[in-house]
């Protein structure tokens, strides 16, 4: 087995197991990939105070997140086909957060079914949903959650139209892949790959096919998908999908801007979780991490602040949480570790993560994750920019 010192290990083994159209996928952004970049490279620009002579003994990372307990501030954000980054990947992912004691957020565009994951499965995990406009079939997917014993509904909220990423378009991306020549050459490369999806009746969107109206097949799914999305979401309207949950914890995923952010402690949710989606929608905009304190700063008092985007470490973690997360999200650093070794990639991402944030917390002076403030960190003065008045 080979040596994993850190998330780019994985990422080299994921990058030469998985076909190239998943690897593109996930190591994609929209348009320039401007954001995309930004969101992982910003965080250097933070710098962590090394502190001496502190008792680093008894250390603990154990926190909680929306109320419930986690070993770590660090949940597995929602990643949609992750079921063919790796056989069953959905299911191998959820085995390997319940075992770290950490939240798994199943996507709705995920290739196992909310019923699959919980029947392999022995804790309550998270939901993702979008905002669709078929009522019935929204309802009908937040009841099946419900019923599957899911704890915490996420609603991403920045996905009203869809950014266009060129890797995809090139690459054709479908699920299960389109043969081309192109692709069966890529495909009879990654043999390992194959043998596991050849073993998996579970190739589709299982949330999806043979549950929403005219989409029996993955040929109907296209057609659905161009149509789902509304472009006419509103406060309103994301309010009434959190009355359909009415089950637990409401999460809102995509809040990028203090106003928003603001109507979302109006509008009832539990907690928000600052992210550009990965740099997949809005080409441009902030990245995350610098998006994150003047959003605290404005309702952190009034909303529990999760943060998502550009986490490759355990030293990313522990500088979101200093700017004032309460909790955080992996989803690249998982998925490397699913494609390259499946449950045990991504047990390894996730000790990876534990084992840097609990050295790095350690060397600035820290034994609590709670103890972790802003004073850990030397943040250059216009970091959140000075912008010119409209």
């Amino acid at each position: 087995m080979a040596v994993i010192t850190n998330i780019d290990d994985l990422k080299r083994i994921y990058r030469r197991r998985v076909p190239k159209m998943f690897y593109d996928y996930a190591e994609s952004g929209s348009w320039t990939e401007q954001t995309f970049r930004e969101n992982s490279s910003d965080f250097s620009q933070i710098y962590l105070r090394q502190r001496i002579a502190k008792d680093m003994s008894n250390r603990t990372l154990a926190t909680q997140m929306v109320g419930h307990d986690v070993s770590m501030p660090v949940a597995l954000a929602p990643v949609g086909l992750t079921g063919m980054q790796s056989a069953d990947g959905e299911i191998k992912a959820a085995r390997a957060a319940e075992k770290a004691g950490v939240p798994f957020t199943l996507s709705t565009m995920s290739v196992c079914s909310i019923e699959e994951v919980a029947r392999k499965t022995t804790r309550p995990f998270w939901f993702q949903v979008y905002t669709l406009k078929d009522d019935d079939f929204m309802r009908r997917l937040i009841a099946r959650a419900k019923k599957a014993g899911c704890s915490a509904l996420v609603i991403t909220v920045d996905l009203q139209v869809l950014g266009q990423r060129h890797k995809d378009v090139r690459n054709g991306l479908s699920t299960p892949p389109k043969l081309t020549p192109k692709s069966i050459l890529d495909l009879s490369t990654k043999w390992r790959w194959g043998l596991e999806m050849l073993g998996t009746r579970n190739r589709f969107f299982g949330n999806i096919v043979g549950h929403a109206d005219g989409v029996s097949d993955p040929g109907s799914l296209a057609s659905w998908t161009a149509e789902a999305f509304d472009p006419a979401l509103d406060w309103t309207r994301i309010r009434h999908l959190m009355d359909m949950w009415d089950g637990g914890p409401v999460i809102l995923k995509g809040i990028l801007d203090v106003e928003d952010a603001k109507a979302a402690v109006a509008v009832g949710a539990d907690a928000i979780v600052v992210s550009n989606h990965g740099g997949r929608q809005l080409d441009g905009a902030l990245s995350s991490i610098r998006a994150l304190r003047p959003i605290v700063d404005a309702v952190g008092d009034k909303i529990e602040v999760h943060f998502d985007g550009g986490i490759r470490s355990g030293q990313d973690v522990l500088k979101a949480m200093a700017l004032g997360a309460k909790g955080t999200y992996i989803g690249r650093a998982w998925t490397y570790g699913l494609g390259a070794m499946g449950q045990k990639g991504v047990t390894a991402a996730l000790e990876v993560i534990r084992k840097e944030l609990d050295v790095s917390m350690a060397l600035c002076g820290r034994r609590d994750i709670h103890e972790v403030d802003r004073d850990i960190l030397l943040v250059p003065e216009d970091f959140e920019g000075r912008w010119a008045a409209n």
